[in-house]
């Protein structure tokens, strides 16, 4: 299966199931794609036909260009067929039992009244509450306990608002840090925080101890303030971004997420990310709303073509900032495309539910921050493990050969099936496809896939 598109001014070819990317000159790209559908000779008179003003294309181009295809077919290098359907399950069943990642609910409240979050500010459809570092402790624990041989332990602190509830951070990292080597492990911690609350403290303790630090904005002071208000209904851009800057700068400008959030309200979201930049920040990532059907901030119909044309001019401001030596990363554009994840991780999808779970105040296990409060989705808790075994077997089998829309996608090994949350607030089930959210992800990864060929080529 082979995916092509035009855009920065590249001809780009994907091989699916190679994983081979092309950047092909224009007889290249029209014979690749009649190539399948047409004999030899038939493409040749289409291409001398269509080419026949051109100065410099004769036949023996068109041909000579033909067998160039022709011997990376042979290679493997296109039109490679999929074989990875019986792999599946391979590494979830390879790895059950091993959980790798958990994300501690530490405060189920809030000092924001975010008009868009999933999570109900903080509460999660349930009562506020803060995590005792009795169960965070248990927590890490678990996760010990239920690593196997793996020796790095991934754990992020999050809410609500994970700050209102540091001291037991504080104590829970510190405890890590006493148990880790006895165990043969090594913790990374990550903080997600919307602001209010950052100090020289909290500054000083990220800057020892999270290996990376996920600082809520959403751009523009109108839009932010437009959503992430607090209780009296004041906005917090403000307050937040002064201290945003003097973190980011402790941490020199590095280990570091700006995460936005781009709604009904502005889905012209680069006007936000240009914000982010002019403000010194250089580490971005702006996320579709994730709400509930007809909420007044879900992207509509009408916002799409909006939003897709925001990812195109975001990959040309990043070319251009490249070239003027002010380069900046943004999420869903990081790409490698020499040595990504194995084919494994890319047809087993997320982890969520297996490797990866979320733990609440109380000690209760889901398979990620999106499914709790919903009480079918809950897995079990730190004192007895996973119990729920129906629904762990679910998240299990949840692959991207699960999802029959996926199955001809040029997508799915890009996005191993996507979200396994989305796809159920969009359709009942672990294994949907929130279609409006692929068709973001399809233009993110075309985008990101040009900028990584533009730079390659820039190299050369």
């Amino acid at each position: 299966m082979i995916h092509q598109y035009k855009l920065g001014g590249f001809n780009i070819v994907l091989d699916i199931c190679s994983g081979s990317v092309h950047a092909v000159d224009d007889v290249a790209y029209d014979i690749i794609s009649m190539y399948e559908t047409a004999e030899k000779d038939a493409v040749i008179a289409a291409m001398k036909e269509k080419y026949a003003n051109g100065e410099d294309i004769t036949e023996n181009d068109i041909i000579e260009c033909y067998e160039q295809i022709e011997e990376l077919k042979n290679a493997g290098k296109l039109f490679a067929p999929d074989t990875f359907e019986p792999m599946a399950g391979e590494l979830k069943n390879k790895t059950r039992g091993v959980v790798k990642a958990l994300c501690i609910h530490i405060a189920h409240t809030c000092n924001l009244n975010c008009a868009y979050c999933f999570a109900s500010q903080g509460k999660y459809q349930g009562e506020r509450a803060i995590m005792s570092y009795e169960v965070g402790k248990r927590a890490l624990d678990f996760l010990i306990e239920n690593s196997g041989t793996r020796k790095n332990l991934e754990v992020d602190f999050f809410g609500g608002e994970p700050l209102m509830n540091f001291e037991v951070v504080k104590q829970l990292v510190a405890y890590a840090r006493r148990v880790e080597k006895e165990h043969g492990k090594n913790f990374r911690f990550t903080l997600t925080t919307n602001g209010l609350l950052i100090d020289d403290d909290v500054i000083d303790f990220a800057n020892k101890e999270m290996s990376n630090v996920v600082l809520s904005l959403d751009g523009r002071k109108e839009i932010h303030d437009r959503y992430r208000v607090d209780y009296a209904g004041n906005g917090s851009w403000e307050r937040i971004v002064p201290k945003f800057q003097k973190l980011v700068e402790a941490r020199g400008g590095k280990n570091y997420y700006m995460r936005g959030t781009f709604t009904h309200a502005n889905p012209d979201f680069l006007k936000d990310i240009q914000q982010m930049l002019d403000l010194g920040f250089t580490e971005l990532s702006m996320e579709p709303v994730v709400c509930a059907s007809g909420d007044p901030s879900e992207l509509t119909a009408e916002d799409l073509p909006v939003v897709l044309e925001q990812y195109e001019k975001l990959a040309e401001l990043m070319l251009k900032r490249e070239k003027e030596g002010r380069p900046f990363t943004f999420y869903h554009y990081m790409i490698d495309l020499t040595g990504g994840p194995c084919i494994y991780k890319r047809i087993s999808g997320c982890g969520s539910g297996t490797e990866y779970m979320a733990v609440t105040p109380w000690g209760d296990l889901y398979p990620c921050h999106q499914f709790v409060g919903d009480e079918k989705f809950r897995l079990g808790d730190i004192y007895e493990g996973v119990t729920n075994t129906a629904i762990q077997q679910e998240f299990s089998d949840c692959n991207v050969y699960a999802r029959e829309e996926c199955r001809n996608c040029w997508a799915r090994l890009y996005c191993s099936g996507g979200c396994a949350a989305n796809a159920y607030h969009a359709t009942g089930k672990i294994t949907g496809i929130y279609e409006y959210g692929c068709e973001l992800f399809k233009k993110r990864m075309e985008c990101a896939i040009m900028v990584a060929v533009a730079k390659m080529l820039g190299e050369e």
